[in-house]
Order: structure tokens, then sequence, then C-alpha cells
């Protein structure tokens, strides 16, 4: 049986003694769920998977949810979607970090009516420094809010579009047919979870563009207060990969971004899962 060592204050746990060779039983699989429901994120380290092996693995959380880029999905396992972030050349690193998008807070796939509810992560070559992924509890923070503030957040919803301006960065280009596949969407901003019933602030400062019924101006105001609110250290754990690392985390309740600053020339690759969610209430 594996053991569970919680990586920060703020969230995440290392499972210790998990293979993800082996199928886990019911009473192992119900004890890692309700773990992944108290730190929101869990590491279990081992060596790379193939992406067999990695899909195999992630259906023991959930269905797997085709990742919308089709340049991006494994050309054997098309669920798994293999993403590349090395800077090739010394032209490709931006001096202002804020230009990659990876770098801007946000939570994976809020663009669809059903995003995805967990993602899953592994590393396959890292660089010698950066290349960290940060994390925040959007859970704790909605529990620090004051009463005042919740009650004037609870009722509001926000436009989430596959971009919007507020980003600094543009997101990928897109085909006709993923164009099609990713209208605007409407989401709260307040989300309860469905599986534990908390709630927590739901945002994306890559795609939340507006809420709904503020004109821009008080739209950007609140919006801005509460990333500046959601993103103190004190909500965070930054994860230091090790090549092999999975982490799956809960996309209901985190925002994360990635520490875009490292040396140009060495490999950053990952392997990813999206888990199959349910329409945000």
């Amino acid at each position: 049986m594996y053991q569970i060592k919680p990586l920060g204050e703020a969230l995440g746990a290392e499972v210790i003694g998990l293979d993800p060779s082996r199928e886990l039983t019911e009473d192992e699989a119900n004890a890692l769920n309700e773990a992944f429901f108290d730190h929101l994120l869990l590491c279990i380290r081992c060596d790379p998977l193939s992406a067999e092996d990695f899909a195999e693995f992630g259906r023991q959380f959930g269905s797997p949810q085709l990742q919308l880029l089709r340049k991006r999905r494994h050309g054997d396992v098309p669920e798994v979607s293999v993403l590349e972030s090395t800077y090739n050349s010394t032209d490709d690193k931006p001096s202002d970090m804020q230009m990659m998008r990876l770098s801007g807070w946000h939570t994976d796939d809020s663009y669809f009516a059903k995003p995805a509810k967990a993602t899953m992560y592994q590393s396959l070559k890292i660089p010698d420094a950066g290349g960290q992924t940060r994390f925040c509890n959007m859970r704790q923070a909605y529990d620090d809010l004051s009463d005042e503030m919740k009650t004037r957040l609870d009722d509001l919803k926000t436009v989430h579009s596959y971009d919007t301006m507020r980003a600094p960065a543009r997101a990928a280009t897109r085909n006709a047919v993923e164009a099609e596949e990713t209208p605007d969407v409407v989401h709260p901003l307040i989300r309860t979870h469905e599986d534990t019933g908390r709630k927590a602030i739901y945002l994306n400062s890559n795609r939340t563009d507006q809420i709904v019924d503020l004109d821009r101006a008080e739209s950007d105001a609140l919006l801005d207060e509460l990333f500046a609110h959601v993103t103190q250290p004190k909500y965070q754990y930054h994860h230091e990969w090790r090549v092999g690392d999975v982490l799956l985390w809960d996309n209901r309740c985190l925002m994360h971004s990635v520490n875009m600053d490292f040396p140009v020339g060495q490999p950053r690759l990952h392997q990813r899962l999206l888990l199959e969610g349910a329409t945000p209430v």
C-alpha cells in the first residue's frame, strides 16, 4: 500500500510506493481519490512511461478527453498529447516572460462547455534550471474571502474565450474545425466541486474574458482584484520536476502556470492526458 506525504502547505502530496504499471485495487483507488480531493494535486515518482502505459494509468482516474489541437496529439495514442516548450534558439526566448503563453495563470480546457476535470502530466525531458510548474489553490482562496465578497461573487458568470486580449500572449492558432469546436462559453465565477461540494474561484487569466452583465472597465477591475488575491504566495505550490514525475491535478479548483525562464537549447518535454469533466455549476 502506498503512503501520502504532503508536498507543500498550500496544496499537493507525493504518493510514495505507487507502481503506475499495476492496476489499483478498489481500496487503493478509493484512498487515492480521497487524497486527491484533500490535496488537489498528487505526484507519483516513476520512470517515463510509454504513451500507451501513460494513458492506461490515467484511465484509472477517469475517461480521457481529446486535446483540442490535433497537431499535439500523439500519433499512435491520440488521447495523449505531446507538449514541448524547448527554446531552440535565442530568438525563441523573449526577454519578457509574460509574452510566453504558459507563463499566464490558467486552468485547462475552460473554453469548453465541459472542461477537463483533471490533468495528468509527466515529465520526459527537463532543463537544468527553471521550468517549474506553479499551482494556486483556488478553493482556499475562496474560503478566505470576506462574506461580503462571497455574496457579491456567488451569482456572477464569466465568458471564457479560446483567447482574450486580457492575456498578454496570444493563444496557439486553431484550424477551422478546432475554431468551430470552441465558441465562447459562459461559466460560473464561483464553481461548486461536483465530488466534494466545496466552492472555488474559477478563473483563467488566458481565457476568462469578461464578467457577464458588467461593463468592460468594471469587469476588468474585479477580475484584476481576484487574480491579485488568488496568486498570493500563501496559496501557491511550485513543483520542481524530476524526469518521470507524474502529476495529477484538479482543474476545478487549481490554476497553474510555468516558469518559462530556462536555458536555450535544453529540452523541456512532457506528455499530457486530460480527464473528462462536467458542466461547471
